[in-house]
């Protein structure tokens, strides 16, 4: 139920971003989600890409400062409200969400939305007994 998330810490500067994607391209590694935050002298690149083990030692070799956290993605209806159907589930039991992001494809007429929480656990049990559909390691890979 949790999917490994890497976050890739740059100087925000011309050309980092083109040189990690570039990185993973030329290893075969394929991006299906990214979030991307910064601030002025530095930024954060969170990605789920389809090797995540290949892409870390990619990295790693490259001399890149990553780290890897798990996250959470779910199913959610693709209308109006759908999202906030499954914040206010998770609202009634208190879950904080630290951030989250959108998914780069539907899957099976949902959209797919990951999640980082405080609680994994905890949300991923809530999300199931509120009727969320979350999904498998596997599942985000093979989207």
């Amino acid at each position: 139920m949790k999917v490994q998330q890497i976050s890739i810490f740059m100087e925000n500067r011309a050309g980092r971003l083109a040189a990690v994607a570039r990185l993973l391209g030329t290893t075969g590694i394929n991006i299906r989600a990214l979030s991307l935050a910064d601030t002025s002298d530095f930024g954060i690149l969170r990605l789920i890409v389809d090797k995540p083990e290949e892409a870390k030692k990619a990295l790693k070799a490259n001399s890149f400062t990553f780290n890897v956290t798990d996250v959470v993605a779910v199913q959610i209806p693709d209308e109006p409200g759908g999202l906030a159907s499954v914040l206010e589930a998770l609202q009634a039991q208190n879950v904080n969400v630290e951030y989250m992001y959108a998914f780069v494809e539907k899957c099976g007429g949902k959209a797919i939305v990951v999640f980082r929480f405080d609680d994994l656990d905890g949300a991923i049990g809530l999300l199931q007994g509120a009727g969320v559909r979350v999904l498998s390691r596997q599942e985000v890979l093979s989207l």
